[in-house]
């Protein structure tokens, strides 16, 4: 059995190039992508194109070696037929901001499902960024070049919707005074996205229904049904499953929405994008000169819980833009429900008589007993090194820091501080392996 690691970056040419090659020769061979770079469109154009797997360096070996052996056992089920006992047989994207491990599994589930025409259903919190990620679909689908239509079904009254989405006859009702051509019409041949579809009347899910399982619309006041060609992506922030059970939500279109399902994560649980978001944003919405953001500032945005998601966060920076006079956003210039967790967790927890050695120490120990006691994944977690990390659980006293009485690596403990939303964190991430729970060495 045969399965291939390709990085991104080689000498002669692409790794995305050699992988093309490698599927010309044998498109069933699987094929691992590797990069350092989390770039959104080539991770989706890999997963688009086919491969097996896209991890980012620095790869976690464990990790890796669980890739290749289910990459192993899909070649072998590929490879080897399954007969019976008497039967003879011969020899893309590039506005979705973040490189977190929930983001990448978004990253991929675009790349799998764009290119296939099948009805998609987004689940996620309001401004988490559903529309992007439908857009993507878009962009990285067959149906690229034709159109792409949108509609927010909360934002347009009960009484008018059916006539938006499925058009409408002259004198249908009062006050319509001419034909309307609907969205699904607008989009044949395109992509139709049905934002908040779970505010469809349940006359617009029947008509909905319709459309997805014959291809056909019925205009409002009309006596016919008009053929569509559109693929349906729809997004939701309520529980679809909860609305059937009280009768709000048809069953059958639930069931025809729900099989392909991709769901986009709340930014709490991507705290380690909040960055790179924030720098993003701030570049977005600047006008003619550069925004930093200060330390203290940037720890009280990632202990902060954003309960509008990426949109609140966007808005905060286009506020700082707007009233931040200097060139760099301090803690006071965020507001005060924003800042409030910072005070509570890292601000009193820095007294006078605890050293900063002390403090990463502490925090290093609340992380490894948050990830289940595995140095691997808290390591990961605070993104230091797996040394660096043991240096913080024994207490710093490493030979090359008892030397210089002071913990190895001041950046990385930096780093550290950054991660100290773990105080708040009811759900840390599982550890990806099980092979590295080990005691703490407490040398005192």
């Amino acid at each position: 059995m045969l399965a291939v690691v390709v990085d991104v970056r080689l000498p002669d040419m692409s790794g995305l190039e050699l992988f093309e090659r490698i599927k010309t020769l044998d498109p069933r061979l699987p094929v691992v992508v590797i990069t350092a770079f989390a770039a959104t469109e080539t991770a989706i154009e890999a997963m688009k194109r086919g491969a097996f797997e896209y991890m980012l360096k620095p790869v976690d070996l464990h990790h890796l070696r669980d890739v290749i052996a289910r990459a192993l056992a899909l070649r072998r089920m590929q490879s080897v037929p399954a007969v019976f006992a008497d039967e003879a047989v011969e020899g893309g994207a590039d506005q979705i901001v973040g490189r977190s491990p929930v983001m990448q599994e978004v990253y991929k589930a675009i790349g799998r499902v764009a290119p296939q025409d099948v009805t998609v259903l987004l689940l996620g919190e309001s401004g988490t960024g559903k529309e992007l990620v439908a857009r993507a679909l878009y962009q990285h689908s067959k149906l690229v070049a034709k159109a792409f239509v949108a509609i927010n079904c909360a934002a347009i009254p009960d009484s008018l919707l059916e006539s938006e989405l499925f058009g409408q006859e002259r004198g249908a009702f009062t006050g319509a005074d001419r034909q309307r051509v609907g969205k699904f019409e607008h989009a044949d041949g395109g992509t139709l996205f049905l934002d908040e579809v779970s505010d469809l009347s349940l006359s617009a899910q029947a008509k909905l229904l319709r459309a997805i399982q014959d291809l056909a619309v019925e205009r409002v006041g009309g006596t016919g049904t008009r053929r569509v060609d559109t693929r349906i992506v729809v997004a939701t922030n309520k529980p679809l499953s909860e609305l059937v059970a009280r009768g709000l939500f048809r069953a059958d279109l639930f069931y025809r929405l729900s099989g392909v399902e991709i769901h986009v994560p709340p930014l709490r649980v991507r705290r380690e994008d909040i960055r790179e978001l924030a720098v993003y944003f701030l570049g977005r919405h600047r006008a003619t000169r550069e925004l930093t953001i200060a330390d203290a500032a940037l720890d009280a945005l990632r202990l902060y819980d954003w309960p509008g998601n990426v949109r609140e966060l966007e808005r905060l920076m286009e506020r700082a833009v707007t009233l931040v006079a200097s060139t760099r956003i301090e803690l006071d210039d965020l507001p005060p429900h924003v800042c409030g967790r910072y005070g509570e967790v890292l601000g009193p927890s820095i007294a006078a008589s605890e050293s900063m050695r002390a403090w990463g120490s502490r925090y290093a120990r609340l992380v490894f007993e948050r990830c289940g006691r595995n140095k691997r994944a808290a390591a990961r977690y605070l993104d230091i090194s797996y040394h660096t990390l043991e240096a913080y659980l024994g207490y710093g006293y490493t030979p090359a820091a008892a030397a210089g009485n002071r913990t190895p690596g001041w950046a990385q403990l930096r780093r550290v501080k950054q991660a100290g939303e773990v105080a708040v964190v009811a759900d840390p991430p599982h550890p990806a392996d099980d092979g590295d729970r080990t005691r703490v060495d407490r040398r005192e």
